[in-house]
């Protein structure tokens, strides 16, 4: 009866324990074992969304490099801006270039508006149509066109022109100012020997003409622009004074070659030129001509009579400029320099030969002995001669009247012509 006593509470105690014991390991070992099935798939999902951030950072820089390209666009240079009609001129400029097959303006190779001084030649012709985009650019491919067909720049060094038409006619002189060379072009129109000889050839005065300043717009030293000028023209280091001296000069005629090649200096000059003249001095003009001035000013726009200064005696020329500039213009216009035929530049010329046109005057002499021969031959006759030689006397007192009569009209006419022809002097001077 004691054997079921033991049997009952060994058998009891240990399997209480086996479920104890063994279940807290099972568990541990199986979650151990699954927990790095589990994270494996895991740490393979998490690689490929790296790969994702990283794919999707890397098109943010392809993004970013879009936005740069738009700025340049939105951020234009100042001076686009401030002038709309500058833009779209450079816009149009490549078809104006390639039209006229010449793209090189006072020296300067025209390119796209961040070359300054194309800027600085695009703005003086919008300046000279008063902001006309239109007309602007119809005044460029002239003036482009132009200077394909004549080259000007090679005219300077290439160019034959007579001394005698020419000689004394035209100068250059530069001085400094504030650091930048101050350009003048002198011309002396009372230096002309020989009015028809100097004008007859219009193409050869204009040729000269542009020679020279071409020779003033090289001093200018556009090409090396590094600073865009004013659109007002207030601040524009680019022009040059211009002095046009009238001394022994006759106003009241005008000879129909120097109205020819005046005009045709006027068209060229106006259209190949713009906006390069800061002054222009009329010195020795006599006081009476002072009305031809104010008749400018009904014909010429203001932004150009405004720069019209004309002086009755050019001794007071000097006093238009600063000290500094004053002592170095030539002392006949009343400063310290020296004569502009010792100091001043020009245009190359040529010596004219002309000793044929000399040696003719010996072919009248043998004319006239020959009559003399004769003489001699009827001795007896002669003696009447001199009874009929008293009314050939009186021939020359007879044209004294007759010469008298026949200039008092034609200073009459001379007179009546004078308004007329200035006008065409006025013309002559506003774009020359």
């Amino acid at each position: 009866m004691s054997d079921p006593k033991p049997v009952e509470q060994t058998p009891a105690a240990e399997p209480a324990k086996l479920e104890e014991t063994p279940a807290a390991p099972a568990t541990e070992n199986i979650n151990t074992d699954k927990a790095p099935k589990e994270e494996a798939p895991k740490a393979t999902e998490e690689p490929a969304a790296t790969e994702v951030i990283t794919l999707e950072n890397e098109a943010a820089p392809a993004a970013a490099t879009t936005v740069p390209e738009a700025k340049p666009e939105e951020k234009k240079p100042e001076y686009l801006t401030n002038i709309p009609s500058l833009g779209q001129f450079f816009e149009h400029l490549p078809s104006i270039l390639s039209k006229t097959g010449h793209s090189e303006m006072w020296g300067v190779p025209l390119k796209d508006s961040d070359d300054i001084p194309t800027v600085n030649v695009l703005i003086k012709f919008l300046r000279a149509n008063e902001g006309n985009l239109s007309g602007a650019e119809e005044q460029l491919r002239k003036a482009l066109e132009w200077r394909k067909q004549t080259n000007p720049l090679e005219l300077i060094q290439s160019g034959k022109y007579s001394a005698r038409k020419f000689g004394g006619l035209g100068y250059l002189t530069t001085y400094e100012q504030d650091g930048r060379p101050l350009v003048f072009t002198w011309n002396i129109y009372g230096a002309v020997k020989d009015m028809s000889a100097t004008f007859s050839d219009s193409d050869e005065f204009v040729k000269w003409r542009a020679a020279l300043m071409e020779l003033a717009v090289q001093e200018l030293n556009m090409k090396d622009a590094t600073t865009v000028i004013d659109y007002d023209g207030e601040k524009d280091p680019y022009q040059m004074i211009q002095v046009h001296d009238y001394l022994n000069v006759k106003f009241l005629r005008m000879d129909p070659a120097v109205r020819a090649a005046t005009k045709k200096t006027i068209d060229v000059f106006s259209t190949a030129y713009p906006e390069l003249l800061r002054e222009k001095f009329f010195v020795n003009v006599p006081a009476i001509m002072g009305w031809m001035f104010s008749a400018m000013k009904l014909i010429l726009s203001r932004n150009t009579t405004r720069k019209f200064h004309p002086i009755s005696n050019g001794a007071n020329l000097a006093r238009e400029f600063p000290a500094s500039i004053a002592d170095q213009i030539p002392t006949v216009y009343g400063g310290k320099g020296a004569a502009l035929k010792d100091g001043a530049r020009s245009v190359p010329l040529t010596e004219d030969e002309q000793p044929k046109e000399e040696a003719k005057p010996a072919e009248p002499a043998t004319e006239t002995a020959a009559p003399v021969a004769a003489a001699p031959v009827a001795a007896t006759p002669v003696a009447a001669a001199p009874v009929a030689a008293v009314p050939v006397a009186a021939v020359p007192e007879a044209a004294v009247p007759e010469a008298a009569a026949v200039e008092t009209p034609a200073k009459e006419e001379a007179k009546e012509e004078t308004k007329e022809e200035s006008k065409a002097t006025t013309e002559v001077e506003a774009a020359s």
